[in-house]
């Protein structure tokens, strides 16, 4: 169980009491009611806005909304971005992420479009589209779209470092260590939580303690107890100046751990006692929930069974009460060891039965918010790419009329036995160039067709597979195998609307496909997947590519072979080509054709004309060669021993994040 202490929602929420916070918000009604000018009011109501969200989201909401009339209707662009941010934080209190997507989003297009036709308040609109940015970022990383919050908080700090904001930069650091964290990526996460307590405390922020203890944490889980110990030393100096009882005591539970881990039960006790008490100041049951259920896990591996029961309970009646499934279901195992430690073997199977029930209702909420957040990006990357389009529009009729205008200028300058010349020329040009675009758009267009043609035939294909697998194998190897599914599919969803991703994802999905067919057809074939060390990670080829010539290799090569069979990929560098090879050890390509011939149902494969029209496109696109070519492998003594297909492609890059 993971209880990780960040401040995501710094973006959104301040470290203010609630009556602070009221008096201000009762001044600045004052200051409306008394105000005569529409710029100033709609300022003032996402002032208050921004003061209501910490006490009253209601208020928070209407303020926001009556900002976002206003703001329209005068065409103040800054207050509706700000407006838009403001219902996007009413969203998340709200706990309705897809609103807050979408407002997050809206107000993302407003300040882009006022940053490209302002040339004033540049540095506001700045700091407005990198918040607009960071919020989405946040959203991403609660759905656990964590590629996509990266993708975000990147651009946020880059216009906050450009803006000189320190102190915003600073959040955006540490919300690039919780991503880093809730992916495992311990390093990356401590070099972003350094860099973010650095600047607190430069500033000397009251919240650097809590930064701290996240570093610290990161330290004691890398076993390097020196630096966990500094950084949790530090963490509590802090707390020292600035009280904070939900800071302080997730400290000492941290604390505790070092203090098991360095065989000091005495030590580990006590600072589990002052956790505690710390929570219990506030009535966090969160934090003692997860106290207890440390405290439990402690006396476990002490051997005092009576105590870690009597903690564990604790820990599941706060569990229970808050209806958390995560440390009910973590509980309820930590019972059933108990017990069964202690020989109450009915006990034991009473909770381990429990567990069983929590972990299966976890797990269907799990799947139910995955396909809702599968879903909820789908839709957004939808509205991206139409108002990406529509910004382009926009910029297109806008270059125009700066265009017509200069020309009007030109026009009335020049002499009229040059006029006619003057427009055939321009003209003409003006014709080629929109030739010339409309010529590589149509190349990109047909290439993005041809690509969404693939992916209904993988789709379809993957179903077939599915359908198949369940008639022939129980219900555990089919949810296994739906498991794996899901997990090729947002792959496949992820990247289906790109025209090029990182080699390393299509590897991904290969073995991921790979792994599904070895499920479906009982293990009948190995695999391998090699790539050159030669391949740098940001060299690129199109989506589903590879994967109708694997599906090929393994239906009409290894499974009519009725023996162990074997496909080997690998991905190499030849002058400026990538060499992507497919090596099965199947029937062959003239015993293939026989069979498919001798078939009682014939399927046309659309997989290798569609294929071999990316080829063509890529090779207009790019003006280098892409061509594939097939040929059986036969052994010393002429015998055909399976088939090799290469595809030769250019060599393409991505560009790398951040």
């Amino acid at each position: 169980m993971k209880r990780v202490i960040i401040f995501s929602l710094l973006f959104f929420f301040f470290f203010a009491n609630a009556f602070s916070q009221e008096a201000t918000a009762d001044s600045l009604q004052q200051v409306l009611k008394n105000s005569k000018d529409d710029i100033e009011k709609a300022n003032v109501l996402n002032e208050l806005a921004s003061v209501y969200q910490d006490f009253n989201p209601k208020m928070m909401r209407e303020s926001a909304e009556k900002a976002l009339v206003l703001a329209r209707k005068i065409d103040f662009a800054v207050a509706e971005g700000n407006a838009l941010l403001n219902l996007g934080n009413a969203g998340i209190i709200a706990g309705n992420y897809a609103a807050a997507l979408e407002s997050f989003q809206a107000s993302q297009i407003v300040f882009e479009k006022e940053l490209t036709q302002s040339s004033s308040d540049q540095l506001q609109i700045k700091n407005g589209l990198a918040r607009a940015y960071g919020s989405m970022g946040i959203v991403f990383s609660e759905q656990n779209s964590y590629a996509k919050a990266l993708q975000h908080h990147f651009k946020a700090l880059k216009l906050y470092k450009e803006t000189g904001q320190e102190l915003k930069t600073a959040q955006i650091y540490n919300n690039i260590g919780v991503v880093y964290v809730s992916t495992n990526q311990d390093f990356k996460a401590l070099e972003y939580f350094l860099k973010c307590f650095k600047i607190q405390e430069k500033n000397k922020l009251s919240y650097s303690g809590i930064t701290a203890t996240n570093i610290g944490k990161i330290y004691l889980k890398q076993s390097n107890y020196p630096e966990a110990l500094k950084y949790f030393d530090l963490a509590q100096k802090r707390f020292q100046q600035f009280p904070d009882a939900r800071g302080l005591g997730e400290l000492m539970t941290h604390f505790a751990r070092y203090y098991e881990q360095q065989n000091n039960p005495s030590e580990a006790v006590a600072h589990f006692e002052k956790a505690l008490t710390q929570f219990q100041k506030i009535d966090d049951k969160f934090g003692s929930s997860d106290t207890y259920y440390y405290l439990g896990q402690f006396y476990l591996k002490q051997n005092d069974f009576q105590k870690a029961l009597q903690n564990t309970e604790k820990a599941l009646a706060f569990a229970k009460e808050l209806q958390l499934l995560e440390s009910i279901q973590n509980a309820e195992l930590a019972l059933s060891t108990t017990y069964e430690k202690l020989g109450q073997i009915n006990e034991s199977l009473k909770h381990f039965k429990l567990y069983a029930v929590a972990k299966d209702t976890l797990q269907s909420q799990q799947n139910v918010r995955q396909l809702v957040q599968t879903e909820m990006n789908e839709e957004f990357d939808k509205k991206q790419l139409l108002l990406q389009k529509e910004q382009e529009r926009k910029e297109i009729v806008f270059e125009e009329q700066i265009k017509r205008h200069r020309l009007q200028i030109i026009f009335s300058i020049l002499v009229v036995i040059l006029v006619f010349g003057i427009v055939f020329l321009i003209n003409n040009r003006r014709q080629l160039k929109k030739n010339l675009i409309l010529q590589k758009e149509l190349a990109e267009y047909e290439q993005k067709a041809l690509h969404l043609q693939m992916n209904p035939h993988f789709v379809f294909n993957c179903l077939g597979s599915i359908s198949s697998f369940i008639v022939q194998n129980g219900t555990d190897s089919a949810i296994k195998y739906l498991a794996k599914f899901s997990k090729l599919m947002r792959l496949t969803l992820e990247y289906s609307k790109e025209a090029l991703i990182p080699i390393d994802k299509e590897i991904e999905s290969l073995q991921n496909y790979l792994e599904l067919e070895q499920l479906r057809f009982n293990q009948v074939f190995d695999f391998t997947i090699t790539k050159s060390k030669d391949i740098e990670d940001d060299l690129a080829l199109p989506p589903l590519l590879l994967q109708p010539f694997v599906e090929n290799a393994i239906i009409h090569g290894l499974i009519p072979k009725q023996e162990k069979g074997k496909i080997a990929i690998s991905f190499d560098l030849e002058n400026d080509k990538l060499l992507c090879t497919i090596i099965d050890n199947g029937v062959g390509l003239e015993a293939s054709q026989k069979l498919k011939e001798q078939s009682v149902s014939i399927h046309k494969s659309m997989a290798l004309d569609i294929t071999k029209k990316r080829l063509e496109m890529m090779e207009s696109t790019t003006q280098k060669q892409s061509f594939l070519t097939i040929e059986e492998v036969k052994d010393a003594d002429e015998i055909v021993a399976g088939t090799k297909v290469v595809l030769h492609l250019p060599v393409q890059y991505v560009e790398k994040l951040g």
